[in-house]
């Protein structure tokens, strides 16, 4: 049914050929707790039917989530999938809502959060939002990059920013797969640090993108929700890669085909 990850020593189950980690909320603030006391730098893959979709269909991606000290169930197909497979324990690990738990469990623990990522409004809106939320979270500071592709200066530049901060956690708003390649390359860049890439949270907790209502959310419909509100960036993703993982998954559960792991 489940297997352990050599990197973080989670135990994870294999969706489409990657390894997703079978854990609940209150699992992954336990497994951060871990690494900063044993001074460990990983990165974090926050993981929906996109990006499982995604790591079918680039092999570099998928090996990097399968490198990953932890790869969170953030959708709830990706949940019902962990459970099948005998993982009743796992819950839903969404970006937002780890974002928000990890700040609130931060505060009394004194861990240190930069954020990379989003438009420079979008990434001092959400800063503020969380400095009135959690008075007590220390925020070592937040840089907002160029829509380019950067210089090896200006990328070498930034690197020395985050470790001139000195934070434990290190939270990437570029979006999927670029955020994934980012932490990939950055990881040893950079003194110790989790990184955690976590997408479109930056716009949502800025208030500049909506949520889903939270029955939505429970019951796997935030796509459609989603859809709604941005049918012609969101189309391609949900139209067509819904359809394909829910044909995968059933071609896995069954047995017809097999998605080996690969590192």
């Amino acid at each position: 049914m489940s297997n352990t990850n050599p990197v973080s020593k989670l135990s994870c189950f294999n969706l489409l050929g990657v390894n997703v980690s079978t854990i609940n909320m209150t699992m992954a603030l336990k497994t951060f707790d871990h690494w900063i006391d044993c001074k460990q730098a990983h990165y974090v893959c926050v993981t929906p039917v996109h990006s499982i979709m995604m790591c079918r269909d680039d092999i570099h991606l998928r090996k990097i989530y399968n490198r990953a000290g932890m790869v969170t169930p953030d959708g709830m197909p990706v949940v019902w999938m962990g459970k099948r497979q005998g993982n009743e324990h796992m819950g839903r690990v969404y970006g937002p809502d780890l974002m928000l738990a990890l700040c609130d469990h931060s505060q009394s623990c004194e861990y240190r959060h930069f954020f990379y990522g989003g438009s420079e409004e979008v990434v001092k809106e959400m800063v503020d939002k969380f400095s009135q939320q959690f008075p007590d979270l220390q925020i070592a500071g937040y840089y907002s990059p160029p829509f380019r592709e950067l210089t090896l200066e200006e990328d070498t530049q930034i690197s020395e920013i985050i470790n001139a901060a000195s934070p434990h956690f290190v939270w990437i708003g570029l979006g999927a797969p670029k955020q994934e390649y980012w932490m990939e390359q950055h990881l040893e860049k950079l003194a110790p640090a989790i990184l955690i890439g976590v997408g479109a949270a930056f716009d949502f907790h800025a208030g500049h993108k909506p949520q889903a209502p939270i029955w939505m959310q429970r019951n796997g419909l935030e796509w459609l929700f989603r859809f709604a509100s941005e049918p012609r960036r969101l189309w391609k993703r949900y139209l067509i890669n819904n359809p394909r993982f829910i044909f995968h998954s059933f071609m896995q559960l069954t047995g017809l085909r097999k998605y080996p792991i690969e590192t």
